[in-house]
């Protein structure tokens, strides 16, 4: 059974800022259980809607079916009650309906279904998918829609008239026209996050086409900083928000654009440079150089007060 009914969940996720939390890896590369718990726990410190484990920032996609219902657990065990937590449900869809299955059972709120493997697929084809993971589980679902999976509106429309537990969809395009037309044919029946990345920066015009909230990776290690610019965004303050991606998003968006992965591998950096020891990815990822980490640290020490401000 679900642990928080989806329509519950659905209204924690719309009205605050997301996570997905960074797995960390010992000097091996395997599951580092104590600094992952660690890491849970000062997050669920800050007020964030929602951790999603295992996630793309969290690495899921170089995690083993085994390593990600264990990273679940360990969130659900940390952090549940306090936090919603939301597990991945990836691969085809014999694999996505089984990992829905093994996040029930763990105990999680929800579930965020990423794209199919590799493969490219029609309409119907990601409908039915999306139809079947929701059929497995009773937990709120949330489809991600970028990559080979881009779902349009009315494919949207269709899987949320048969899925009650349906809530929620995260656009990784950023299109939009399909964006203004998913929300003008849905409207509040969904929630809507953002998941470009480093979502900040493309915040305040999503807000305006219902997109109410975004997962911010900024969190993972400078949640006051991340939750001062989801104030702005949310109030709408354009100067602030305008004032905080020239202070810090754009200049951390053009290191993080100097290497494929860097999405991922800069927020470990982050974590690290901030005293919390993120440590390495795992391939296919790579790390930042040690100058790019020097560069990142300065850049983050500019804004540290800010970050940590209550």
């Amino acid at each position: 059974m679900a642990t928080m009914h989806p329509d519950e969940l659905a209204g924690r996720l719309a009205a605050g800022l997301l996570s997905f939390p960074v797995t960390h890896f010992d000097d091996d590369l395997a599951v580092d259980e104590e600094r992952y718990r660690a890491h849970l726990d000062w997050q669920a410190g800050y007020d964030v809607a929602g951790l999603f484990a295992a996630g793309g920032t969290g690495e899921g996609f170089s995690l083993t079916p085994a390593e990600i219902d264990r990273v679940v657990r360990i969130a659900v065990d940390e952090v549940g009650g306090r936090v919603p937590v939301l597990a991945p449900a990836t691969g085809g869809t014999a694999a996505a309906v089984a990992q829905a299955r093994a996040a029930e059972a763990a105990g999680a709120d929800g579930l965020l279904l990423l794209p199919p493997y590799l493969t490219e697929a029609s309409q119907e084809g990601l409908a039915a998918h999306v139809d079947a993971v929701c059929a497995a589980t009773g937990l709120g679902v949330i489809a991600y829609s970028r990559a080979n999976a881009v779902l349009e509106d009315v494919t949207v429309a269709r899987i949320a008239e048969h899925n009650p537990n349906l809530i929620g969809l995260k656009d990784g395009v950023g299109d939009i026209e399909r964006m203004t037309r998913t929300y003008a044919r849905l409207g509040e029946r969904l929630i809507y996050i953002g998941g470009l990345p480093t979502a900040e920066t493309f915040a305040l015009p999503l807000l305006q086409l219902g997109v109410s909230t975004y997962s911010s990776a900024l969190f993972n290690f400078l949640p006051g900083f991340a939750l001062r610019f989801f104030a702005a965004v949310r109030a709408q303050d354009r100067p602030e928000v305008y004032r905080l991606l020239n202070e810090f998003v754009l200049p951390y968006t053009g290191i993080r654009d100097r290497r494929k992965g860097y999405a991922v591998s800069i927020v470990k950096a982050g974590l690290s440079a901030v005293g919390r020891d993120g440590g390495r990815v795992r391939p296919p990822l790579t790390d930042l150089t040690p100058a790019e980490r020097d560069e990142l640290a300065a850049l983050i020490e500019k804004v540290a007060p800010v970050a940590t401000a209550a």
